[in-house]
């Protein structure tokens, strides 16, 4: 077995720079398993400097596509309901990434020790729910890579590489409490289709998802209280200089106050909002 990066942030360049999902997240869970191995013996891994790829490596398929060639295909057909997984496990892929790419791409900052043990945790988790998702693809007869994926997964990534605040904001506050909004209709597709190993999968994603959001919001607060700027200021002023639309509803308030986002950061910026109608409309 190859011996890992001795530090944290090339552990992350090294998840980053494997194309296979399967091998991108054995990798990735070994590097979480080591990092908690040293907090644990109480001899952490140093953090290090990242030198993370603009785009992560990826493999020969999917086929990425722009989002307006993306195919339709209704989930009440067993092909609409694998095209839903798929979409999923590309989603997951995508969330592994911006996970340690987040501690690759901004190690010039100094953090506490548990904002990088909240992002290796996750970044483990999103691992896990990849291999969950394709579990059920493959139970059904197809994989990772049997269809085409939406292209500007990264978009988000790419926009935000030299903004940490924009990265906060953007990635686990606004992508990933979006994930908190449409999962609980998902499981329900599966439910009502008697994939059971789809909705115990669909679960577990539900169920950690929150406290990825959660730590989004808790240092993207931490950065602004250091500082010293008001955070639902700048996460508006993030959002609208990042994000490509208006949010949209129905919004899953209790997961997101969980989640430590209370309805007066997101709501201004959904597209019901009467703020927001010109700019829409323009």
């Amino acid at each position: 077995m190859t011996d890992l990066p001795q530090t944290l942030a090339a552990c992350a360049d090294a998840v980053l720079n494997t194309a296979d999902g399967r091998e991108k997240t054995a990798l990735s869970k070994r590097c979480a398993e080591a990092w908690f191995a040293a907090r644990a013996a109480g001899t952490p891994m140093p953090i290090g400097h990242g030198n993370p790829p603009l785009n992560p490596a990826r493999p020969a398929q999917p086929e990425l596509l722009d989002p307006r060639d993306m195919p339709r295909r209704r989930t009440g057909s067993l092909a609409g309901r694998i095209a839903l997984l798929h979409a999923v496990a590309h989603i997951e892929l995508n969330a592994v990434d911006l996970h340690w790419d987040i501690i690759a791409r901004f190690t010039g900052t100094k953090m506490p020790m548990g904002f990088y043990d909240d992002w290796v945790k996750s970044a483990a988790e999103e691992s896990k729910h990849y291999n969950l998702v394709c579990d059920v693809l493959e139970s059904l007869g197809s994989h990772y890579g049997a269809l085409p994926a939406h292209a500007s997964m990264w978009r988000a990534a790419a926009d935000t590489k030299d903004d940490f605040l924009g990265r906060l904001a953007v990635v686990p506050m606004v992508l990933e409490a979006r994930g908190l909004d449409v999962t609980p209709g998902m499981i329900e597709i599966f439910r009502k289709a008697g994939v059971e190993s789809a909705v115990a999968a669909l679960e577990t994603i539900y169920a950690e998802e929150v406290s990825h959001v959660a730590y989004g919001s808790k240092w993207f607060h931490f950065l602004c209280g250091r500082a010293d700027i008001d955070p639902k200021e700048a996460f508006h002023d993030l959002v609208r200089r990042y994000f490509h639309g208006a949010l949209k509803p129905p919004f899953n308030e209790e997961k997101r106050a969980e989640a430590g986002i209370p309805p007066d950061f997101y709501w201004p910026l959904a597209d019901e909002h009467p703020a927001n109608a010109a700019r829409l409309t323009r």
